[in-house]
């Protein structure tokens, strides 16, 4: 049987295929995986075992359990300066809510514009919509320029997809960059969609969300999966205008049914944990690895989530391929962009494990000159 003609637009993950280059290495230095290192914290385990042995195994309601609904409205207002969307949903992980979003929002010929370098996922899910993807460069500081947004939306422009802690390039957009987008957005009329999964991965300011400047057409998306290492749990939730939220609603309950049951319990533990040492201790691991590249690669400091975008020597899937013979794993940049001039580090690892990436980065450096 021939595949649907709309998988012929999604390609297999180049993260995979790094994965198959590396698949005879012995113990590599692996700067690749976009996970936490550390485990799930202790009380969000026992919550999710007490739920299973008590039987809470069910369906919840499509929508999400009340409780865990109403607990994440609350943490929304009190990050968010009261802002809790008019609805929200509980998905199966923020990839879950990506995916309803744009099934519910994108018809055949609609652009959807997403910043260039931009999460794997997106480009392959706006196509498999029927939509068009529409990339605008950020390089080299890795920021949305309004200006730059105001020429690439047009009459056809459904959405614009928005990351902030981003991923891969690690940028975090301050107040004033917001409200210059927003600007724009709300001059065009634009819906945005503001993936928010590295919230609290932010190191040199506080965070600050699109929908605390555009509140009234942004879908924001958040998630468990980074803050409390719950990236196998696929616990994440969507908020934001009533009708987008309606919709999404009505197709889980066609595809996700709802949300683990258990995890959802497991949730609401988890948002009585406290999550300030994992970010002061990724705010040590940014400083280490940035310290100890940026002599020798051409690379911005992020400002959140646990990724760097170094410049690569020579291309980035020729230096990943050189960087993997000598027993390290990263990204090419072109897993994450329509250029392929960069590579991705992942320093969501153990410090001996980053001071080993920054001595093979170095080396490989050295030799490329």
């Amino acid at each position: 049987m021939k595949p649907a003609h709309r998988m012929a637009k999604i390609d297999a993950s180049g993260i995979r295929k790094v994965f198959d280059l590396a698949a005879n290495l012995k113990e590599p230095v692996n700067l690749s995986i976009g996970q936490p290192h550390y485990d799930v914290p202790e009380e969000v385990k026992e919550a999710a075992i007490a739920a299973i042995r008590d039987g809470k195994n069910g369906y919840t309601q499509t929508q999400g359990d009340p409780e865990l609904r109403e607990r994440v409205r609350e943490r929304l207002a009190e990050s968010r300066g009261g802002w809790t969307g008019q609805e929200l949903l509980i998905t199966s992980g923020t990839s879950g809510g990506i995916m309803l979003a744009l099934l519910v929002t994108v018809d055949p010929g609609d652009e959807v514009v997403i910043s260039d370098p931009y999460f794997v996922m997106y480009k392959h899910l706006v196509n498999l919509c029927g939509g068009t993807p529409v990339f605008l460069d950020t390089y080299p500081d890795f920021k949305i320029d309004p200006a730059r947004l105001e020429e690439v939306i047009t009459d056809r422009t459904k959405l614009v997809l928005f990351n902030s802690p981003n991923n891969p390039t690690g940028a975090v957009y301050t107040a004033e960059e917001l409200a210059g987008i927003a600007a724009v957005l709300e001059r065009r009329g634009v819906y945005a969609v503001s993936d928010e999964i590295y919230e609290f991965f932010c190191y040199d300011g506080e965070f600050r969300s699109l929908v605390e400047f555009y509140p009234e057409r942004t879908l924001l998306l958040g998630g468990f999966s980074k803050t409390w290492s719950m990236t196998g749990w696929r616990l994440g939730y969507a908020a934001g205008p009533a009708g987008i939220v309606a919709e999404m609603t009505k197709l889980q309950q066609f595809s996700f049914v709802c949300a683990p049951s258990m995890v959802q319990y497991a949730g609401m533990a988890a948002l009585e944990v406290d999550p300030s040492d994992y970010r002061l201790q990724y705010r040590h691991k940014r400083d280490m690895i940035y310290e100890g590249l940026k002599t020798r690669f051409d690379v911005k400091k992020p400002g959140g989530a646990f990724y760097m975008f170094p410049e690569a020597p020579g291309g980035g899937e020729s230096f990943v391929k050189r960087a993997i013979e000598n027993g390290l794993l990263v990204i090419p940049g072109g897993v994450f962009s329509e250029k392929d001039t960069h590579f991705r580090i992942s320093y969501a690892a153990g410090d001996d494990t980053i001071a080993r990436g920054i001595e093979v980065l170095n080396h490989l450096a050295e030799t490329s000159c």
